[in-house]
């Protein structure tokens, strides 16, 4: 009996908002508005809090990146034309980070260079990368084709490489891939697999492998290369002494990490004279990352909760000019008997339905907007369970909220008065 008249009031609050259709709807688009921005302004920033963390977890929470760069003493004598930067890290360093460190497992330098490479008529520029076996450890990716290098590569300086798929199918387009000959810089090559790469920016740390990579063994770069480097600038061509541009360290446990790190940093500094190096640590950034992933969605969540405050507060004006016009209604269910409860409950009822209702609508429009975005933008997006479940209940407790006050001022209606009102 009881559900039954639950079931009644609720199709009679239906009933009585459909009475004035516009209204109804006007007044809900507040709660839709609020709920879609809700649901789209989260959704947009968990998909670039993702896709930022899942560049940094390419990089290994248990590795340490260390990379080359130049001292500001060295930036500012760079500027003349005679003049030779010699910088960076070098094959002692690497050395003495192998027998070091009890707590590293493996070590991984790379020399990197830009070259031009050409196969029969086909030519772009690649950027060659001299790395050790342990590089595709430290750095794995899927093999597509062939193999990768290998420690006997190393030893016997074996004129071999590896080619990302991108380069591939620039080059050998139209080729039986492996087992070609491939000219970088004036030396031959043998191509012996195909890997797939991944390229971008992590944090600040700059994601080791790209698209248009090479892979030779270290000792071979070495050898055909060098380790000066001519870079042509405007107006002058400026020269690099250069022994290694990034060693990639692998810790036995990511919690010893940052301790290492700084270990690295402390000796490195003993043997460096110049601030010509820079130690990144991955699962540092991934803290932060996600430290700031959290208060970015606390912050873009309170911007658009206002929205859904502006809505609860248009419905309770609707209300409240609601129960001034059905005073004489409420004067008539009065005299027959309706309780206080009943009335209060009736006008929430309508309050919960146009909240609910506009809630329902605006996770529509919530949901697509994200999927907008991400196709024409190619912006990644991400809609959880949270994104959408918090603001519909949110959406339903705001028309609790703001419609206790217009239905405890209709029940408060005196039922004599109520009758003579016009």
């Amino acid at each position: 009996m009881r559900q039954t008249r639950v079931v009644r009031n609720i199709w009679l609050g239906i009933e009585n908002l459909l009475l004035h259709k516009l209204r109804s709807f006007l007044t809900m688009l507040g709660v839709v508005f609020g709920v879609g921005s809700v649901v789209a302004m989260l959704s947009v920033g968990e998909g670039a809090s993702k896709h930022a963390l899942d560049q940094i977890r390419k990089l290994g929470s248990n590795n340490i990146i260390i990379t080359s760069m130049k001292s500001a003493e060295e930036e500012q004598a760079s500027t003349s034309h005679a003049h030779m930067s010699v910088y960076g890290l070098t094959y002692e360093d690497h050395r003495r980070l192998t027998s070091s460190f009890a707590n590293i497992r493996q070590v991984a330098p790379a020399k990197l260079m830009r070259k031009d490479s050409r196969l029969r008529e086909r030519a772009m520029e690649l950027r060659v990368v001299g790395a050790t076996s342990e590089w595709f450890h430290l750095v794995p990716r899927d093999l597509v084709a062939g193999r990768i290098i290998l420690p006997a590569d190393q030893e016997q300086r074996a004129p071999v490489a590896v080619l990302t798929e991108f380069g591939a199918r620039k080059l050998l387009a139209t080729e039986n891939t492996i087992g070609q000959t491939l000219r970088i810089g004036g030396n031959q090559f043998e191509v012996i697999g195909i890997i797939k790469s991944e390229s971008g920016q992590a944090g600040n740390i700059q994601i080791p492998d790209q698209d248009i990579d090479v892979y030779i063994p270290l000792e071979v770069a070495q050898r055909y290369f060098g380790d000066i480097f001519a870079k042509r600038t405007a107006g002058s061509d400026e020269r690099e002494r250069v022994e290694l541009h990034q060693i990639i360290i692998q810790v036995d446990d990511p919690k010893n990490a940052e301790m290492v790190g700084a270990g690295i940093e402390r000796m490195l500094g003993m043997f460096h004279k110049k601030k010509d190096y820079a130690v990144s640590i991955p699962l540092a950034l991934l803290k932060q990352a996600e430290a700031t992933k959290r208060t970015f969605n606390i912050v873009l969540g309170s911007i658009a909760g206002i929205s859904l405050l502006v809505g609860g507060i248009g419905i309770m004006n609707i209300m409240l000019a609601s129960v001034t016009e059905r005073t004489r209604e409420i004067g008539i269910r009065r005299a027959i008997g309706a309780k206080r409860k009943q009335i209060v409950f009736q006008f929430l009822i309508e309050t919960v339905v146009l909240s609910t209702t506009g809630g329902l609508i605006g996770l529509g429009l919530g949901v697509l907007i994200p999927l907008l975005i991400t196709h024409f933008s190619n912006m990644p997006t991400v809609i959880t369970a949270n994104g959408i479940f918090l603001p519909l209940f949110v959406s339903m407790a705001i028309g609790i909220v703001f419609g206790i006050y217009p239905a405890l001022n209709a029940a408060r209606v005196d039922p004599i008065i109520a009758l003579r009102h016009e």
